[in-house]
Protein backbone atom coordinates (compact mmCIF):
# COMPACT_ATOMS: atom_id res chain seq x y z
CA UNK A 1 0.00 0.00 0.00
CA UNK A 2 1.45 3.42 -1.13
CA UNK A 3 2.35 5.93 1.86
CA UNK A 4 0.89 9.50 1.34
CA UNK A 5 4.48 10.21 0.78
CA UNK A 6 4.87 7.49 -2.41
CA UNK A 7 1.56 7.81 -4.34
CA UNK A 8 2.23 7.20 -8.35
CA UNK A 9 1.11 9.57 -9.97
CA UNK A 10 -1.06 6.75 -11.79
CA UNK A 11 -3.23 6.49 -8.84
CA UNK A 12 -4.61 10.14 -9.70
CA UNK A 13 -5.65 9.27 -12.97
CA UNK A 14 -2.27 10.42 -14.40
CA UNK A 15 -0.49 7.61 -15.73
CA UNK A 16 3.52 9.37 -14.98
CA UNK A 17 5.05 7.44 -11.64
CA UNK A 18 6.72 10.08 -9.44
CA UNK A 19 7.45 10.62 -6.34
CA UNK A 20 6.70 13.26 -4.67
CA UNK A 21 7.02 15.04 -1.65
CA UNK A 22 4.26 15.13 0.80
CA UNK A 23 3.80 19.02 1.10
CA UNK A 24 3.79 19.38 -2.55
CA UNK A 25 1.57 16.32 -3.69
CA UNK A 26 -1.79 18.06 -3.58
CA UNK A 27 -1.12 20.57 -5.46
CA UNK A 28 0.67 18.72 -8.07
CA UNK A 29 -2.21 16.34 -8.84
CA UNK A 30 -4.53 19.42 -9.26
CA UNK A 31 -1.77 20.86 -11.74
CA UNK A 32 -2.22 17.26 -13.35
CA UNK A 33 -5.78 17.11 -13.32
CA UNK A 34 -6.03 20.48 -15.39
CA UNK A 35 -4.10 18.82 -17.67
CA UNK A 36 -6.40 16.06 -18.44
CA UNK A 37 -9.80 18.25 -18.52
CA UNK A 38 -8.45 20.26 -21.15
CA UNK A 39 -10.24 18.51 -24.29
CA UNK A 40 -10.09 19.50 -28.16
CA UNK A 41 -13.21 21.75 -27.81
CA UNK A 42 -10.87 23.86 -25.38
CA UNK A 43 -7.98 23.70 -27.25
CA UNK A 44 -10.32 25.18 -30.50
CA UNK A 45 -11.33 27.75 -28.96
CA UNK A 46 -8.22 28.91 -27.52
CA UNK A 47 -6.34 28.21 -31.24
CA UNK A 48 -9.29 30.12 -32.28
CA UNK A 49 -8.88 33.31 -30.24
CA UNK A 50 -5.23 33.20 -30.66
CA UNK A 51 -5.52 32.69 -34.51
CA UNK A 52 -7.82 35.85 -35.00
CA UNK A 53 -6.51 38.19 -33.54
CA UNK A 54 -2.71 37.54 -33.92
CA UNK A 55 -3.66 37.12 -37.83
CA UNK A 56 -5.88 40.43 -37.97
CA UNK A 57 -3.13 42.33 -36.25
CA UNK A 58 -0.25 41.16 -38.50
CA UNK A 59 -1.92 40.31 -41.77
CA UNK A 60 -0.75 43.29 -43.59
CA UNK A 61 2.34 42.29 -43.45
CA UNK A 62 1.65 38.63 -44.43
CA UNK A 63 0.56 40.22 -47.84
CA UNK A 64 3.80 42.16 -48.08
CA UNK A 65 5.66 38.90 -47.22
CA UNK A 66 3.87 37.26 -49.92
CA UNK A 67 4.28 40.05 -52.75
CA UNK A 68 8.14 40.45 -52.00
CA UNK A 69 8.91 36.26 -52.49
CA UNK A 70 6.43 36.58 -55.48
CA UNK A 71 8.30 39.25 -56.83
CA UNK A 72 9.31 40.19 -60.73
CA UNK A 73 12.86 40.96 -61.51
CA UNK A 74 11.98 42.93 -64.77
CA UNK A 75 14.98 45.25 -66.98
CA UNK A 76 15.12 47.87 -64.13
CA UNK A 77 15.38 45.27 -61.37
CA UNK A 78 13.26 43.98 -58.53
CA UNK A 79 9.56 45.17 -58.60
CA UNK A 80 9.41 46.43 -55.02
CA UNK A 81 12.40 48.16 -52.94
CA UNK A 82 11.94 46.98 -49.99
CA UNK A 83 9.16 46.76 -46.94
CA UNK A 84 7.79 49.97 -47.05
CA UNK A 85 8.29 50.34 -51.06
CA UNK A 86 6.02 47.24 -51.39
CA UNK A 87 3.20 48.47 -48.66
CA UNK A 88 2.78 51.55 -50.78
CA UNK A 89 2.63 50.38 -53.93
CA UNK A 90 0.00 47.82 -52.33
CA UNK A 91 -2.26 50.40 -50.93
CA UNK A 92 -1.65 52.83 -54.30
CA UNK A 93 -3.17 49.98 -56.33
CA UNK A 94 -6.00 49.10 -54.18
CA UNK A 95 -6.15 51.15 -51.19
CA UNK A 96 -5.82 50.28 -47.35
CA UNK A 97 -8.40 47.09 -48.12
CA UNK A 98 -6.04 45.80 -50.29
CA UNK A 99 -3.47 45.24 -47.29
CA UNK A 100 -6.34 42.81 -46.10
CA UNK A 101 -6.93 41.18 -49.48
CA UNK A 102 -7.58 37.33 -48.51
CA UNK A 103 -7.83 37.75 -45.16
CA UNK A 104 -11.25 36.00 -44.33
CA UNK A 105 -10.79 32.86 -45.52
CA UNK A 106 -7.34 32.62 -44.01
CA UNK A 107 -9.37 33.22 -40.28
CA UNK A 108 -11.83 30.51 -41.43
CA UNK A 109 -8.71 28.44 -41.71
CA UNK A 110 -6.56 29.55 -38.86
CA UNK A 111 -9.52 27.62 -36.61
CA UNK A 112 -8.88 23.98 -37.77
CA UNK A 113 -4.74 24.31 -38.07
CA UNK A 114 -4.35 26.06 -34.95
CA UNK A 115 -6.69 23.57 -32.76
CA UNK A 116 -4.74 20.71 -34.38
CA UNK A 117 -1.26 21.79 -33.78
CA UNK A 118 -2.21 22.55 -30.43
CA UNK A 119 -3.69 19.30 -30.00
CA UNK A 120 -1.40 16.61 -31.79
CA UNK A 121 1.30 18.63 -30.19
CA UNK A 122 -0.10 17.91 -26.82
CA UNK A 123 -0.89 14.41 -27.51
CA UNK A 124 2.17 13.23 -28.49
CA UNK A 125 3.72 15.07 -25.57
CA UNK A 126 1.97 12.95 -23.50
CA UNK A 127 1.73 9.93 -25.11
CA UNK A 128 5.60 10.16 -24.97
CA UNK A 129 5.27 10.80 -21.15
CA UNK A 130 3.14 7.99 -20.57
CA UNK A 131 6.08 5.30 -22.17
CA UNK A 132 9.11 7.55 -20.85
CA UNK A 133 6.92 7.79 -17.12
CA UNK A 134 7.92 11.40 -17.33
CA UNK A 135 5.98 14.24 -17.40
CA UNK A 136 4.77 15.99 -20.71
CA UNK A 137 6.51 19.31 -19.66
CA UNK A 138 9.46 17.43 -18.99
CA UNK A 139 10.45 15.21 -22.21
CA UNK A 140 13.13 14.77 -23.21
CA UNK A 141 14.55 17.19 -26.02
CA UNK A 142 14.67 14.48 -28.55
CA UNK A 143 10.94 13.22 -28.50
CA UNK A 144 9.67 17.09 -28.10
CA UNK A 145 11.37 17.09 -31.17
CA UNK A 146 9.40 14.40 -32.47
CA UNK A 147 5.97 15.61 -30.56
CA UNK A 148 6.67 19.34 -32.81
CA UNK A 149 7.19 17.42 -36.26
CA UNK A 150 4.07 15.24 -35.84
CA UNK A 151 1.60 18.30 -35.17
CA UNK A 152 3.66 20.16 -38.17
CA UNK A 153 3.07 16.91 -40.14
CA UNK A 154 -1.17 16.89 -39.21
CA UNK A 155 -1.77 20.17 -39.65
CA UNK A 156 -1.25 20.60 -43.25
CA UNK A 157 -4.41 19.04 -43.60
CA UNK A 158 -5.97 22.25 -43.12
CA UNK A 159 -2.98 24.90 -43.54
CA UNK A 160 -2.30 23.74 -47.43
CA UNK A 161 -5.57 24.52 -48.62
CA UNK A 162 -5.77 28.17 -46.22
CA UNK A 163 -2.62 29.25 -47.76
CA UNK A 164 -3.32 28.57 -51.52
CA UNK A 165 -6.46 30.38 -51.48
CA UNK A 166 -5.16 33.78 -49.50
CA UNK A 167 -2.18 33.71 -51.18
CA UNK A 168 -3.74 33.95 -54.38
CA UNK A 169 -6.29 36.21 -53.36
CA UNK A 170 -3.28 38.38 -51.93
CA UNK A 171 -1.71 38.24 -56.06
CA UNK A 172 -5.31 38.87 -57.74
CA UNK A 173 -4.39 42.93 -57.35
CA UNK A 174 -0.24 42.60 -57.90
CA UNK A 175 -0.15 43.27 -61.45
CA UNK A 176 -2.24 45.96 -62.73
CA UNK A 177 -4.35 45.53 -65.76
CA UNK A 178 -2.45 46.87 -69.38
CA UNK A 179 -4.07 50.31 -70.02
CA UNK A 180 -6.96 49.56 -72.32
CA UNK A 181 -7.66 46.19 -71.37
CA UNK A 182 -10.88 45.11 -69.65
CA UNK A 183 -10.95 45.13 -66.08
CA UNK A 184 -10.07 41.40 -64.48
CA UNK A 185 -13.11 39.88 -62.67
CA UNK A 186 -13.49 40.04 -59.25
CA UNK A 187 -12.23 37.39 -57.39
CA UNK A 188 -13.49 35.52 -54.40
CA UNK A 189 -12.65 32.77 -52.06
CA UNK A 190 -15.04 30.42 -53.48
CA UNK A 191 -13.90 31.17 -56.90
CA UNK A 192 -10.73 29.95 -56.20
CA UNK A 193 -11.88 27.24 -54.47
CA UNK A 194 -14.09 25.87 -57.35
CA UNK A 195 -11.16 26.87 -60.20
CA UNK A 196 -9.01 24.91 -58.09
CA UNK A 197 -10.85 21.72 -57.27
CA UNK A 198 -9.94 19.18 -54.21
CA UNK A 199 -6.60 18.39 -55.49
CA UNK A 200 -5.58 22.00 -56.57
CA UNK A 201 -6.39 23.21 -52.99
CA UNK A 202 -3.37 20.67 -52.40
CA UNK A 203 -1.35 21.63 -54.97
CA UNK A 204 2.43 22.15 -52.91
CA UNK A 205 1.49 19.83 -50.06
CA UNK A 206 5.29 18.27 -49.75
CA UNK A 207 6.33 21.93 -49.90
CA UNK A 208 4.58 22.67 -47.58
CA UNK A 209 5.41 19.95 -45.12
CA UNK A 210 8.77 20.58 -45.87
CA UNK A 211 8.26 24.09 -44.32
CA UNK A 212 5.83 23.24 -41.45
CA UNK A 213 7.46 19.54 -39.88
CA UNK A 214 10.59 21.87 -39.57
CA UNK A 215 9.17 24.75 -38.16
CA UNK A 216 6.91 23.05 -35.22
CA UNK A 217 10.39 20.61 -34.76
CA UNK A 218 12.03 23.74 -34.04
CA UNK A 219 9.20 25.52 -32.23
CA UNK A 220 7.62 23.71 -29.95
CA UNK A 221 11.02 22.44 -27.89
CA UNK A 222 12.62 25.45 -28.31
CA UNK A 223 9.31 26.91 -26.24
CA UNK A 224 9.57 24.37 -23.66
CA UNK A 225 12.97 24.77 -23.10
CA UNK A 226 12.77 28.56 -22.94
CA UNK A 227 9.98 28.33 -20.47
CA UNK A 228 12.14 25.77 -18.15
CA UNK A 229 14.89 28.20 -18.51
CA UNK A 230 12.57 31.12 -17.17
CA UNK A 231 11.14 29.67 -14.33
CA UNK A 232 11.36 30.38 -11.08
CA UNK A 233 13.33 28.23 -8.75
CA UNK A 234 10.44 25.70 -6.95
CA UNK A 235 10.44 26.95 -3.08
CA UNK A 236 11.83 23.69 -0.80
CA UNK A 237 9.48 20.91 -0.65
CA UNK A 238 7.38 21.68 -4.00
CA UNK A 239 7.33 19.85 -6.99
CA UNK A 240 8.96 21.90 -10.39
CA UNK A 241 5.61 21.06 -12.10
CA UNK A 242 3.79 23.18 -9.22
CA UNK A 243 5.74 26.72 -10.16
CA UNK A 244 4.10 28.80 -12.76
CA UNK A 245 5.65 30.14 -15.17
CA UNK A 246 5.26 34.33 -15.55
CA UNK A 247 3.42 35.18 -18.44
CA UNK A 248 6.23 37.65 -19.59
CA UNK A 249 8.59 34.52 -20.04
CA UNK A 250 5.66 32.90 -21.35
CA UNK A 251 5.28 35.44 -24.88
CA UNK A 252 9.41 36.05 -24.59
CA UNK A 253 9.85 32.47 -25.25
CA UNK A 254 7.72 32.80 -28.14
CA UNK A 255 8.31 35.47 -29.54
CA UNK A 256 12.22 34.09 -29.62
CA UNK A 257 11.42 30.60 -30.90
CA UNK A 258 8.81 31.82 -33.48
CA UNK A 259 11.52 34.64 -34.75
CA UNK A 260 14.61 31.26 -35.16
CA UNK A 261 11.86 29.22 -36.78
CA UNK A 262 10.71 31.25 -39.04
CA UNK A 263 14.24 32.33 -39.97
CA UNK A 264 15.15 29.16 -40.56
CA UNK A 265 12.53 27.95 -42.69
CA UNK A 266 11.95 30.85 -45.16
CA UNK A 267 13.45 29.07 -47.97
CA UNK A 268 11.09 26.42 -47.63
CA UNK A 269 8.20 29.26 -47.09
CA UNK A 270 9.57 30.75 -50.46
CA UNK A 271 9.41 27.91 -52.57
CA UNK A 272 5.58 26.86 -51.37
CA UNK A 273 4.52 30.44 -51.69
CA UNK A 274 5.48 30.04 -55.38
CA UNK A 275 4.21 27.05 -55.88
CA UNK A 276 0.96 27.77 -54.69
CA UNK A 277 0.79 31.31 -56.88
CA UNK A 278 0.30 29.40 -60.19
CA UNK A 279 0.09 31.99 -62.52
CA UNK A 280 -1.59 35.39 -60.30
CA UNK A 281 -0.38 37.98 -60.92
CA UNK A 282 1.88 37.26 -63.37
CA UNK A 283 4.10 34.57 -61.48
CA UNK A 284 6.11 31.88 -62.38
CA UNK A 285 4.85 28.51 -62.75
CA UNK A 286 7.22 26.21 -61.91
CA UNK A 287 7.05 21.93 -62.61
CA UNK A 288 7.89 21.33 -58.86
CA UNK A 289 9.66 21.91 -55.71
CA UNK A 290 13.04 20.75 -57.01
CA UNK A 291 12.55 22.86 -60.40
CA UNK A 292 11.21 26.08 -58.16
CA UNK A 293 14.23 25.34 -56.42
CA UNK A 294 17.06 25.18 -59.10
CA UNK A 295 15.19 28.09 -60.82
CA UNK A 296 15.81 30.69 -57.87
CA UNK A 297 19.73 29.83 -57.14
CA UNK A 298 20.03 29.78 -61.58
CA UNK A 299 18.50 33.30 -62.19
CA UNK A 300 18.18 35.09 -58.99
CA UNK A 301 20.83 33.51 -56.56
CA UNK A 302 20.87 31.59 -53.28
CA UNK A 303 19.97 35.08 -51.36
CA UNK A 304 16.41 35.22 -53.00
CA UNK A 305 15.60 31.75 -50.89
CA UNK A 306 15.50 34.57 -47.83
CA UNK A 307 13.28 37.05 -49.64
CA UNK A 308 10.66 38.06 -47.35
CA UNK A 309 12.11 37.04 -44.36
CA UNK A 310 12.52 40.26 -42.48
CA UNK A 311 8.51 40.65 -43.06
CA UNK A 312 7.91 36.56 -42.36
CA UNK A 313 9.82 36.89 -38.87
CA UNK A 314 7.92 39.94 -38.15
CA UNK A 315 4.19 37.71 -38.91
CA UNK A 316 4.89 34.71 -37.32
CA UNK A 317 7.10 35.44 -34.03
CA UNK A 318 4.33 37.46 -32.41
CA UNK A 319 1.80 35.34 -33.78
CA UNK A 320 2.85 32.62 -32.17
CA UNK A 321 3.79 34.13 -29.22
CA UNK A 322 0.62 35.10 -29.05
CA UNK A 323 -0.78 31.75 -29.34
CA UNK A 324 1.36 30.17 -26.74
CA UNK A 325 0.30 32.83 -24.48
CA UNK A 326 -3.37 32.86 -24.92
CA UNK A 327 -3.19 28.84 -24.53
CA UNK A 328 -0.77 29.13 -21.43
CA UNK A 329 -3.62 31.73 -20.17
CA UNK A 330 -6.58 29.19 -20.41
CA UNK A 331 -4.60 26.30 -19.03
CA UNK A 332 -4.45 28.46 -15.70
CA UNK A 333 -7.90 29.72 -16.05
CA UNK A 334 -9.26 26.15 -16.33
CA UNK A 335 -7.06 25.15 -13.06
CA UNK A 336 -8.60 27.33 -10.95
CA UNK A 337 -12.04 26.39 -11.77
CA UNK A 338 -11.55 21.97 -11.82
CA UNK A 339 -10.07 20.95 -8.67
CA UNK A 340 -9.56 17.36 -8.30
CA UNK A 341 -12.43 14.89 -7.19
CA UNK A 342 -12.39 12.03 -4.00
CA UNK A 343 -11.86 9.57 -6.96
CA UNK A 344 -9.17 11.19 -8.94
CA UNK A 345 -6.91 11.26 -5.38
CA UNK A 346 -7.87 7.98 -4.39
Amino acid sequence: MSTPHSTPLHNAGYPYPAILPAAAESSSLAAHSTKKSSGLGTKLVCGAIAGVIGTTLIFPLDIVKTRLQTQRIGPNGPQYRGIVDCARQIVAQGGLRGLYQGLIPNLIGICPEKAIKLAVNDYSREFWGRRLGVHPDHLPVFYGLISGATAGFCQVVATNPMEIVKIQMQLATAAPAAPGAPAAPKLSAMSIVRSLGLRGLYRGTTATLCRDVPFSFVFFPMVSILKAALTPAPAPGMHPSTVEVPFASVFGSGIVSGAIAAAAVTPMDVVKTRLQAGSRGGAKVYKGMLHCYQDIIKTEGVHALFKGVVPRVMIVSPLFAITVLIYEFQQRYISKLVTPTESDLA
